[in-house]
């Protein structure tokens, strides 16, 4: 309550000293979303993937080294669109509705802003009926980016996992969609949609909130041939000497401390032991995965560069994040062709896989489902010229993606409702972001919680409890000094463990009071 009216009290100020200028000086904001992608994957935070544009986000803003999502790509998704937990908006199990909540669509278009939304939702509303001015995209979880609808005329039957998905066009909803254009590609496309809403002209004195959420680097594996053909043999060192190198760029650029988070053996399939098509296939796995990556830079190039053109950029706050941790799950592909040639085509649907994975989750423990630091961890870079302390710095306070709705209110001058549709919201669930820009610490007086699938975890401060499974042994870990959480003091702290797992059971109660079946069980097999 106390951090509610604190909110509150500081959007209010800030609203009325806005209130003496012109609404466009209320910043723009742009948030972009991947999805699937490991914590080590873009070069500014240790990879060989090249994302320029992304490390020039960073160079010009701060990187934090302990962001958090919720280990699913629908219910980060809810989070962030809600500044609730999922359990509490109707998202914690299954694609829905958001219930008891409203969107940054709803409460940015009031406090004047263009609210625009663009790529994947992973729920069963279209957005450009919750608040925003356009919504273009998939409604769905993830789909063939090639072709997310039927076979068309003259091309193999498109990969896809278990069913056609569903499509919004503004107030359109298809089911299937079928491009027409055998020229279509996911992140393409997104892009331009957005793009051309820039340059509309209908209310261009008003500030924008473009959300820009793309499903790269989730599986299918589909990459333009050109990009991929960028990586060709960058991967022929295998996992091991990948990890390794990426560990070594990680501590060399202050990202981590090799004391407080060393890499672990690893535990997988040596490289040396694949041959033949095998060995060619686990090369190209990771080669388009790259390219997909290499592709969500382009355009995000292509959208800072329409900004600059429109004399925009420096007048917006630009953030950047990844729903979940790397993903180590087969795909459960039911249409899919296998052979090495199709590899990144529209009949295909692979995944990299859990040794992949682990590479891209450098130094981190397991992935995507999992509420380890592997799965729950995320990049996130906030830039905003002359607003930050320190450019090119990194950020050690822990965020979680409840914390974007507070950090936008705030910042927009927007009031967080009270009522939605004459029924009483969820008051907000996590803290401002802005005290960042100056490396203040973050005012945050609750735990933060997770759970999906078999796993939940709590964090409180430094320290961290953790369960994966049926009839979970707890974990307990202190971040401060074991990043990567390879020393369980459970056994050592007792105590604490009891406390913290009833915190995080009255909690799990409160937001959702009847057991429910897991959407998923992961398949992470070695």
């Amino acid at each position: 309550m106390k951090q509610t009216i604190s909110i509150l009290l500081r959007s209010l100020i800030l609203g009325l000293l806005l209130l003496r200028g012109t609404a466009a000086e209320k910043p723009n904001i742009l948030f972009i979303l991947v999805d699937d992608m490991g914590w080590s994957d873009v070069g500014c935070y240790g990879g060989e993937i090249a994302t320029p544009h992304i490390d020039a986000l960073a160079a010009q803003g701060v990187r934090f080294t302990q962001f958090y999502n919720t280990a699913k790509c629908m219910s980060s998704r809810a989070c962030l669109l809600t500044g609730l937990y999922a359990q509490q908006c109707g998202m914690s199990n299954y694609p829905g509705k958001l219930t008891g909540a409203v969107t940054l669509g709803e409460v940015l278009r009031p406090a004047g802003y263009r609210t625009w939304a663009a790529g994947k939702h992973h729920g069963t509303e279209n957005l450009y009926d919750r608040g925003f001015d356009h919504y273009y995209g998939l409604r769905d979880g993830c789909c063939n980016l090639w072709n997310p609808g039927v076979k068309r005329p003259g091309e193999p039957a498109p990969g896809r996992k278990s069913r056609v998905r569903f499509w919004c066009d503004d107030a359109k909803t298809y089911h299937p969609y079928t491009p027409e254009d055998k020229n279509f590609y996911f992140t393409d496309t997104i892009t331009n949609k957005a793009l051309g809403w820039l340059d509309e002209k209908e209310d261009a004195d008003k500030p924008f909130f473009l959300y820009l959420a793309y499903t790269a680097p989730h599986y299918p594996l589909h990459a333009w041939p050109e990009d991929i053909a960028k990586y060709k043999g960058k991967y022929d060192s295998g996992y091991e000497s990948i990890r390794k190198a990426r560990y070594q760029r990680m501590v060399k650029m202050g990202l981590i401390d090799p004391a407080k988070s060393p890499m672990q053996p690893w535990k997988g399939r040596a490289w040396g032991e694949l041959t033949g098509i095998e060995l060619e296939k686990e090369k190209r796995r990771m080669e388009i995965y790259a390219a997909m990556l290499d592709r969500v830079d382009q355009n995000i190039g292509k959208v800072l560069a329409k900004l600059k053109q429109q004399g925009k950029l420096e007048n917006t706050l630009v953030m950047f994040a990844s729903d979940n941790g790397a993903c180590a799950e087969g795909t459960g592909a039911k249409i899919k062709s296998t052979k090495l040639e199709d590899f990144g085509t529209v009949a295909s649907y692979e995944t990299v896989g859990k040794h992949w994975a682990t590479v891209q989750n450098t130094p981190l423990r397991n992935w995507k489902n999992y509420s380890h630091e592997g799965g729950i961890r995320s990049p996130l870079i906030i830039r905003w010229p002359g607003k930050t302390n320190k450019p090119g710095g990194f950020y050690h306070g822990a965020g979680h993606l409840i914390d974007i709705m507070p950090t936008l209110v705030e910042l927009a001058g927007a009031q967080y409702p009270e009522t939605y549709q004459n029924k009483p919201l969820t008051p907000m669930q996590g803290v401002s972001l802005l005290p960042s820009r100056e490396g203040k610490p973050l005012v945050r007086e609750n735990p933060v919680y997770w759970q999906w699938s078999a796993g939940g975890a709590i964090r409180i401060g430094k320290m961290k409890a953790v369960f994966w499974g049926e009839n979970p042994q707890w974990e307990l870990y202190n971040l401060a000094k074991d990043g990567n959480e390879s020393n369980d003091l459970a056994p050592s702290m007792p105590e604490m463990l009891e406390s913290m797992k009833k915190n995080w059971q009255e909690w799990r109660i409160s937001t959702q009071p009847k057991p429910t079946k897991r959407l998923t069980k992961p398949n992470n097999k070695w």
